[in-house]
């Protein structure tokens, strides 16, 4: 199974340049790095798991990912209450984050099976 052929994967990705582009312009540097750090690590880790052999391994690089979700869906959520992003793009990714993370433990379980 190739990563880039999932869509938990390709949407992830979509995510991370969804981020990187809405908050070009913000001049909160740490808060700019660290939310689009965690965004990145979502398909990262998920690339990375898929790199490894071993089903236990794949499942470990997922929990890295689904645990990256939450920190996304956190950060989001205080960006949002400090005006760094507008309500309706932070509940689109708080949404989306939801689903990722909703299909990683799918994936999880199928791989655990």
């Amino acid at each position: 199974m190739n990563f880039e052929d999932m869509d938990v994967w390709k949407r992830s990705s979509r995510l991370s340049v969804s981020i990187y582009r809405e908050l070009v312009d913000l001049k909160d540097y740490g808060f700019k790095d660290q939310i689009t750090r965690s965004g990145l690590s979502i398909p990262s880790n998920i690339a990375e798991g898929f790199g490894r052999s071993s089903d236990k391994e794949k499942r470990n690089f997922l929990n890295y990912a689904k645990g990256s979700c939450a920190e996304l869906r956190t950060q989001t959520y205080i960006g949002i209450e400090i005006g760094y992003i507008a309500r309706n793009v932070g509940a689109c990714w708080v949404d989306e984050t939801k689903e990722l993370s909703a299909m990683i433990t799918g994936l999880m379980r199928y791989l655990k099976s």
